[in-house]
């Protein structure tokens, strides 16, 4: 995206913008490590991009799913080992 293009996109589009990517971005770690932290921040950014209208409302509706898999993930976890973390033994 050159200056110019950047110049007409309003500062507020620019910002759901990114809290979409980045909503995506914990999505996705929060599969790995913290998902009780980073998914339903991912829930909250995804859900804030398209309130503000973001011209990439597919990457905030994945940071929403994807969020929601990490909490069910954990919940997941818990009910299976009996603890709110990984464990290998």
């Amino acid at each position: 995206m050159d200056s110019r293009t950047a110049a007409r996109i309003p500062a507020r589009t620019r910002d759901a913008d990114a809290m979409a990517v980045t909503g995506f971005v914990l999505g996705l770690v929060g599969l790995l490590v913290m998902n009780l932290i980073l998914g339903p921040t991912a829930v909250v950014l995804g859900a804030l991009a398209l309130l503000r209208h973001t011209t990439r409302p597919g990457r905030a509706r994945l940071a929403i799913g994807l969020g929601l898999a990490d909490v069910v993930l954990l919940v997941c976890l818990v009910i299976a080992d009996g603890t709110w973390s990984w464990s290998l033994t």
